[in-house]
């Protein structure tokens, strides 16, 4: 009997190692991984994309502030008490990142919803517009005629940003005692929450492109990898401590350009599926 769950265990070890290697070489075939520094770049040189950060600036840090107080006060020494069984005396060290990352993550999760929305979406769009992807914006809001790519973002016509999830901070702390066990806990951590958030890299882009919600997942299901890829690099430099907030805009920057480069086509993964996606959407609408 002790073999025959040896045996079992070591099947779904493997399929699911399988697996993993596909997604991995999925994301290093795109190259969707690189879109989150292409982001960093692209933002750093586009200063007018600068606008919506810095407009939202100064609450960020007074909310960051609000948070990493009382998680320090009413956390650290019951995480510890934890950490020091796992890592020794390096836990007082460890559990001092691990707070910050949890602080960063309560205050990503509560900003992007409540503070960051309307910054984030003018920050999308924006990066289309200075990518020449204009047509494509005018499905979700009205366009200036002059002005730079931001001061040309009119009224929005639709928003694609859901509301506050109690469920995605719950999602976060129930994964998070898995950076309780050495490195490989850490790495499925932020591999979970790296497949989580790319998925909903491209929300706007979908709506603006009018897909279906089907249409939507059929192009997520195949293109697992990628998707992945992207989310975990994302999900890396948002963990971040107090920089995550400008990470958080450079990686919506680097979702931007991989949209522009996937309407111009201009990507490994739209070669041969983007066509028959294109045609299915249309069907819906």
């Amino acid at each position: 009997m002790a073999n025959k769950l040896v045996n079992q265990a070591q099947e779904v070890a493997k399929e699911d190692l399988d697996r993993y290697k596909t997604l991995v070489n999925e994301a290093a075939k795109s190259g969707s991984y690189l879109y989150p520094i292409k982001g960093i770049f692209y933002f750093l040189s586009h200063r007018e994309l600068w606008k919506p950060l810095a407009s939202k600036l100064i609450p960020y840090l007074s909310l960051y502030a609000g948070v990493i107080g009382p998680m320090f006060f009413f956390t650290y020494l019951p995480q510890l008490a934890i950490m020091v069984f796992v890592n020794g005396p390096l836990a007082v060290f460890t559990t001092v990142v691990l707070v910050l990352n949890e602080s960063a993550a309560v205050v990503s999760i509560i900003s992007k919803n409540l503070l960051l929305q309307e910054a984030l979406l003018d920050t999308f769009d924006g990066t289309l517009v200075a990518k020449k992807q204009t047509e494509i914006v005018k499905n979700g809001r009205e366009l200036k005629t002059r002005g730079d790519s931001v001061q040309r973002l009119g009224r929005v016509l639709k928003n694609p940003f859901s509301k506050f999830s109690v469920k995605e901070l719950v999602r976060y702390f129930m994964y998070l005692p898995l950076n309780f066990i050495p490195v490989i806990g850490t790495v499925a951590f932020i591999f979970i929450r790296g497949r989580a958030r790319g998925n909903s890299v491209h929300d706007r882009y979908f709506q603006l492109k009018g897909w279906s919600s089907s249409t939507k997942s059929d192009w997520l299901k195949k293109h697992k990898g990628p998707y992945a890829g992207f989310g975990t690099v994302a999900t890396l430099l948002e963990m971040v401590p107090v920089a995550s907030v400008l990470f958080s805009f450079t990686n919506t920057v680097g979702a931007a350009l991989w949209a522009a480069d996937i309407e111009a086509k201009d990507t490994q993964m739209t070669k041969e599926t983007a066509p028959s996606l294109r045609d299915a959407a249309k069907k819906a609408e």
